[in-house]
């Protein structure tokens, strides 16, 4: 067996969704060759609520190395737990890597600063180093191209930080390509010199079985005779509320059509331990269809009554943005909770065909930003037609072989594969 390191600040019992990535990896990346070793902080340093149940679907071999970090301060200048524990991680991680046999190191990111112990540790010890992008680092988003604000001086570090992390990495990839393109025209010394590979985030199965047995119920909503119940479950994406105020034109121009549903959102507030910190409510309220047809729980929560919401919903919505990446990871979620799915996407975006040609739901695709009227205008048909969907849909025909490329043990087999050419360059 082959050993990897794999340094993420987080990791269970933290409820943040960037955990599972590591999770996965590390689940099923034996099977492969590869013996995973995780070297994460101490959760007793964590700002978010803790998920204990999370820790029961690790694998019981599984090694884990807590570091310590330094506290939050007051005001809070410095939250980031990959800088509040940079210093712990590198000694830890050095020192692992100098008294065993560590064949390659892997940082996902974010949290972004961690992607420097890569070079440091390259540097200090010689180890080979991939970085997996969750996120993109340098990446313009809303506010970004104010002068001075905390988001342009966000993206103006990320532009100086990140050509000196990757500089020395053998391997960088991210859950779709869109992800890391522009870190290889940034950089494009890194065409030649590392290995790239995109790969999705993995569903597992084993997850909805897990959930079943610990017989967590539903406590949001309550099914409601006569309604059409949709959850949309996790992060809203930075530009996805153009499309959204769309719709929400789209179901206020056309009142018939949508009588009769609830779109419900969980976990899309900007805080996640914050119950107030709405992101839809604002629009749906400006909109009056707060409360009638739309509902907020902004606060994330565990991953586990996730997945029961989701089983108890009638359907699954999924709501993409002007940008392409969007990868068919939710979408997966939703078919193995065996609810039909009701899509808008961009056009470009690989969840788009996955849905259609699996059967697995209906899509609303558009073209990017100067296309958001499409789906204004095109919104209420496509429900409609979803409506229709419905009364014939059967889980049991959808065509399951089409999401296997996007099952954890199908991921984390791209992972390995990738790997083994990275230590072979």
């Amino acid at each position: 067996m082959k050993k990897i390191l794999i340094i993420y600040p987080h990791f269970p019992p933290s409820n943040l969704a960037g955990v599972h990535r590591p999770r996965l990896f590390a689940q099923h990346l034996p099977s492969f060759g590869w013996e995973p070793v995780i070297l994460t902080v101490h959760e007793k340093f964590y700002e978010e609520t803790l998920d204990y149940n999370l820790e029961k679907l690790l694998p019981k071999d599984l090694r884990i190395e807590k570091v310590s970090a330094f506290k939050l301060t007051k005001p809070r200048s410095i939250g980031d737990i990959g800088l509040r524990a940079f210093f712990q991680l590198y000694k830890k991680a050095k020192q692992i890597i100098q008294s065993e046999k560590i064949d390659f190191l892997l940082i996902p990111i974010p949290s972004f600063y961690v992607a420097l112990l890569g070079r440091w540790l390259h540097s200090s010890t010689g180890i080979k180093y991939g970085i997996d992008y969750i996120d993109p680092w340098v990446h313009h988003f809303p506010g970004s191209n104010r002068l001075l604000s905390r988001h342009w001086l966000s993206m103006k570090i990320a532009g100086f930080l990140e050509p000196v992390a990757v500089k020395m990495a053998s391997l960088i990839t991210g859950v779709a390509a869109g992800y890391y393109e522009g870190v290889l025209k940034r950089n494009p010394f890194l065409l030649q010199k590392a290995v790239t590979g995109a790969m999705p985030y993995g569903g597992e199965v084993s997850d909805h079985q897990r959930f079943t047995e610990l017989n967590i119920a539903p406590y949001l909503f309550n099914k409601k005779e006569g309604k059409l119940q949709l959850v949309y479950a996790g992060a809203m994406l930075p530009k996805a509320y153009g499309p959204l105020e769309a719709i929400f034109k789209s179901i206020v121009a056309s009142p018939t059509s949508f009588q009769q549903v609830e779109f419900i959102f969980i976990g899309t507030g900007s805080r996640a331990n914050d119950a107030s910190s709405f992101n839809v409510k604002p629009l749906a309220v400006r909109y009056g269809l707060w409360e009638s047809i739309v509902y907020e729980y902004p606060q994330r929560y565990p991953y586990l009554d996730i997945i029961a919401h989701l089983n108890a919903a009638d359907g699954i919505f999924i709501l993409g943005s002007t940008e392409p990446h969007y990868t068919p990871s939710k979408v997966y979620q939703g078919v193995m909770a065996e609810k039909p799915i009701l899509a808008v996407l961009h056009a470009a975006s690989s969840a788009k065909s996955v849905i259609e040609e699996s059967g697995a739901g209906k899509v609303l695709a558009f073209d990017g930003e100067n296309d958001v009227l499409f789906v204004e205008n095109n919104f209420a048909t496509e429900f409609d037609g979803y409506v229709s969907f419905l009364k014939d849909y059967n889980a049991v025909t959808v065509k399951m072989h089409l999401f296997q490329q996007y099952s954890a043990y199908n991921v984390t087999a791209s992972l390995a594969k990738l790997l083994n050419e990275a230590i072979r360059n």
